[in-house]
This record gives C-alpha cells, structure tokens and sequence, in this order.
C-alpha cells in the first residue's frame, strides 16, 4: 500500500459553473463563501498550489447589502503613480457608479496575492443585473446561506 499525500493536478478538476444570485446578501460574507469556491476549498482534492476551483457568475450586484456605516465610511483608494495621484471613493459612491467593482475587490483580497491568485480572479464575472451571457456553460445554482 502506498502512504504517501495526494497532490492534485489541473487536469483532475472538473470546473464546474456557478450563479450566485447576490439580492441582500452582505457583501463580505458572499465574498468569503465566493473566495473559497474560486479556490477550491470545497473541494476534497483541494491542494494549495493548484487551481482546484470553479467558476462562479455572481448577478445583482448592485442590490448587495453593507452593514453598519460602511456605505459612508469604507474607503477605496488607488494611485496613478504621479506625485500626489491618490484617488479615494467610499463604498456609497462605488455602489452607485460601478457596483461590479465592490465585489471584484473584497473577492480579490480573500485570494492569494502571487500568479494563482491572479489566475484565479480571471474565473469571477460579476454584473450589476440580471442577465449574464454564459449560458452555454450551464451554471448551476449555488446556495448562498443569509
């Protein structure tokens, strides 16, 4: 008998479509469960340097929820690379304008910060409404709990 850990390839993981509806799910919770999915963590092949997760499609994202003061005070910001080139937007003014982005971000931060994790922010599609083009690759439902 061999004794030895099990490490998973790329080509062992069948990649598995998600929809993910977001309507008055609280952003950093979605985002948690999101992360893990893209990951892999729920799956029992689950190896840390390779891509074992799926895709995921999250739509309405603009019907998201924040909790506590967060829409006024959470802050983004981003620099050009110019003197004095920081930008800033609360999470109030992001919603508005581009609420794709606010889950784009907090599910880029749950993952790794190298090439996987690059790799792996590429298997996220979020849209702001109902519809989402990827019906060929027949998602699945994902239950996301309150």
């Amino acid at each position: 008998m061999k004794k030895y850990t099990y490490s998973a390839k790329k080509s062992d993981n069948p990649q598995k479509w998600f929809v993910v509806d977001a309507k008055d799910q609280v952003l950093g919770r979605l985002a948690s469960v999101v992360a893990a999915h893209i990951r892999g963590k729920h799956n029992p092949m689950y190896t840390p340097h390779v891509d074992t997760g799926d895709w995921i499609i999250i739509i309405n994202a603009d019907k998201i929820k924040l909790t506590g003061n967060k829409l006024k005070n959470k802050t983004y910001y981003r620099h050009s690379g110019y003197v004095g080139g920081i930008t800033a937007i609360t999470a109030g003014k992001l919603l508005e304008k581009r609420p794709e982005d606010l889950l784009r971000f907090a599910v880029k931060g749950m993952l790794p910060k190298n090439r996987l994790g690059r790799e792996l922010n590429k298997k996220l599609f979020v849209y702001a409404g109902e519809e989402h083009p990827h019906a060929a690759q027949k998602p699945e439902a994902l239950a996301v709990a309150v």
